[in-house]
């Protein structure tokens, strides 16, 4: 079913269908930084968060990826954190020094838009590719535990519901 989303107010095309609690995770191949490639699999068997933002240059995508950095910052060893965009590994990696991200790691779906398209979020009706805003928990077993997709791109997400349902599943 798809996901009723809205950037500045219009609505907007998502590729793909929403994902719910119960959910198998799709997976996905990514890029991280270097330009390795990432699927699911090579995330750490343990609880996730991936945090999917439109672009890390723009003041709510950057705010989401500090929040939850900082919210994680004890948990590193029972949660593995990510956000996930379009924008070039070598630009997330640019955004996570300057910003001394240090408890998420950066996922990059430009290679392929498989994030996007598997997971629902890949705006398909603006000028250029963009992923929605949305949260994603994922525990070790390789089930969603909880799903987030933010009605308008340009709001932020929940935190406090994110982080309780992630602190559920640790």
């Amino acid at each position: 079913m798809p996901i009723a989303v809205t950037f500045k107010g219009n609505p907007v095309k998502l590729a793909g269908q929403a994902l719910k609690a119960g959910d198998k995770a799709p997976d996905f191949e990514v890029l991280k930084k270097g330009l390795a490639a990432a699927k699911l699999a090579d995330t750490p068997a343990k609880t996730r968060l991936f945090s999917v933002v439109p672009s890390l240059d723009t003041p709510v995508c950057s705010t989401q990826t500090k929040k939850f950095n900082d919210a994680l910052a004890g948990h590193k060893d029972k949660v593995a954190a990510y956000t996930v965009s379009l924008d070039l590994p070598f630009a997330q990696d640019r955004f996570c020094g300057a910003a001394g991200i240090s408890n998420m790691e950066t996922l990059s779906d430009v290679h392929n838009h498989s994030f996007g398209r598997n997971y629902g979020v890949l705006i398909e009706s603006l000028p250029l590719p963009l992923l929605t805003r949305a949260i994603f928990v994922v525990d070790k077993n390789g089930v969603i535990t909880y799903a987030e997709y933010v009605p308008e791109v340009t709001s932020e997400p929940n935190y406090d519901a994110a982080l309780a349902a992630l602190k559920a599943v640790v």
